[in-house]
Order: C-alpha cells, then sequence, then structure tokens
C-alpha cells in the first residue's frame, strides 16, 4: 500500500514538473510571437499617419488621425493592380510547374533509380545554396539571347529551375523510401511507368507538394533580386519592385511606404489563410507516413 501511495505522488511530482516546463515553453512562445507581430503592429501604425505626424511624433506613437493619402499615392504611383497580376502569374505558375517538375524529377531519382542517384541528389543540395548574386548575369545575357529580355517568363523559368531544385531533393528523399510493394504489385497489374506515377505514387506524395506548392508561391511572391534585374518596364514588374521605387536617392515618404507594404501583404497574407488547412493536412500527413 505504502508503495502505491509512493508510485501515486511520484506521478504526480512528475505531472507538476512538466506542467511548469510546459508554462516556460508557453511563455518563450509568447515572446516569439510578439517579436515577430511587433513589425507588423508598428507598419500598421504608420501606414494610416500622415507624414507631418511621422515626423513630428516618431514611428512609435499612435496616429493623431486617419490618414489614407498613403495608400491611394501608392496604389496611383506603382499602378498596383498590374503589380499584383503581375505578382500573381508569376507566382501561380511556377508553384505549379515547379512542382510537376519536382516530381517528375524525383520519381526518376528516388523510384527510377538512375545511376548516380546519391551524386544527383547532392547536385540539387548544392544547386540550392548557390547564391542568386553569382547567377544573375549569366541568367541575364541568357534570357537576352534567347528574347527574353524584360519578359515574365524568363522569371517564371529561372524560379521554376531554382524552386524545383529544392522540391527535387525533398521528394527524391522521401520517393526512396517509397514501398516496392505497391510498386510491384501495380506493375503485376500491368500498369506502365506513367500510369504508376499518377495512380500510385502522385496519392501519396499529394499532401507533400500541396506544401510545397504553397511555399513556392510565397518564396516566389517575396522575391526581389531577380526579377528587379530581369523585369525593366512598369507593366511586367512585381509588387516588391514597386515598393523598393518608393524610396529616393535622399528622402523616403514613410507613411506611403507603409500603407505600400501593408497593401502588399494582404493578398499573400490572404492566400495562407485560404490553404491553412491544406497546409496543416499536408504536415500532418507527412509526420504519420
Amino acid at each position: 500500500m505504502a508503495a502505491t501511495l509512493a508510485t501515486v505522488r511520484a506521478r504526480t511530482g512528475d505531472r507538476h514538473h512538466r506542467g511548469a516546463g510546459r508554462w516556460f515553453v508557453l511563455a518563450g512562445a509568447v515572446v516569439v510571437a510578439l517579436l515577430v507581430v511587433a513589425p507588423l503592429l508598428v507598419m500598421l501604425l504608420n501606414a494610416f499617419k500622415s507624414p507631418d505626424d511621422y515626423t513630428q511624433n516618431g514611428p512609435l506613437s499612435l496616429p493623431t488621425g486617419l490618414y489614407l493619402d498613403g495608400l491611394v499615392n501608392f496604389w496611383q504611383r506603382t499602378e498596383f493592380p498590374v503589380k499584383l497580376w503581375n505578382s500573381f502569374f508569376i507566382s501561380a505558375v511556377v508553384a505549379v510547374a515547379a512542382c510537376v517538375l519536382s516530381l517528375l524529377n524525383a520519381y526518376a531519382i528516388g523510384i527510377g533509380r538512375i545511376k548516380g542517384r546519391m551524386w544527383v541528389v547532392l547536385l540539387f543540395l548544392l544547386a540550392n545554396m548557390l547564391p542568386q548574386e553569382a547567377l544573375i548575369y549569366p541568367l541575364f545575357d541568357m534570357a537576352r539571347q534567347v528574347g527574353l529580355s524584360n519578359s515574365q517568363w524568363s522569371v517564371i523559368i529561372i524560379f521554376t529551375v531554382i524552386q524545383s531544385a529544392f522540391g527535387t531533393y525533398l521528394l527524391a528523399s522521401v520517393l526512396g523510401t517509397f514501398p516496392p510493394a505497391l510498386l510491384e504489385a501495380a506493375a503485376l497489374d500491368g500498369a506502365g511507368r506513367w500510369r504508376i506515377l499518377w495512380r500510385v505514387v502522385f496519392p501519396i506524395v499529394r499532401p507533400t507538394l500541396m506544401v510545397l506548392m504553397i511555399f513556392f508561391f510565397i518564396w516566389t511572391w517575396n522575391e526581389f533580386f531577380i526579377p528587379l534585374v530581369m523585369l525593366t518596364t512598369g507593366d511586367t514588374q512585381t509588387i516588391p519592385i514597386a515598393l523598393a521605387s518608393l524610396q529616393g536617392d535622399r528622402m523616403m515618404d514613410a507613411p506611403t511606404t507603409n500603407a505600400g507594404a501593408l497593401v502588399s501583404l494582404v493578398p499573400a497574407l490572404v492566400f495562407f489563410l485560404i490553404f491553412q488547412r491544406t497546409l496543416t493536412r499536408g504536415v500532418t500527413a507527412g509526420a504519420v507516413k
């Protein structure tokens, strides 16, 4: 009896000890969340603040009035609807094309068992580590030679290859552990390689592909350096370039810039909220598999 009571007390104490640790973890998570949200709150404050109010009271003060001219100026100066469509078109095409290319590459590497598989995967890993600054001149020259200078398709092709390098590396690792019994059963039923890919492999890795598609869209949406170099006119440029154009050589309209950043953030945030459940399902399905 005494031993039983001692065991119960030990378990109770251990549970309380774990509970205290959880509170520390929760407090740390709250601190990290505040650090992440703080810049967004500062941007929201200054987006509706007049230039005089910003100069006199600083960026951390509450606005004295609702100032909407910053939003109007950003919308008109940058032709925001055109930039919005360009960003959406480039990001959507890259997300879909990079996922398809990643699946095909990973299927050949992970299941096709090509010769030198490990070296090919290592090559894709190294491709992810190359800085964009080292690639920009040859990419710009090749785009000019093939007639894609100042074309959105040059950016689409570049980012499709860049994003698919990461997707191939990830999916090849997943498909490398694919159950051979499923493939053998499909082959016995007379399925060819393409049918195995779309009827057996694709349904299993679809949650992972959806996660990659969401990441590829957001990563491409936020890209700045390569679109800045490859797209030279306003009718082809994207939202990050429009934000950069608001800054002059010697001065910057902080309220207009914050208003533009707020408006530019909304489409990506809406996209993330729409596909948040898909992202959660994909991560959970990948963890279970």
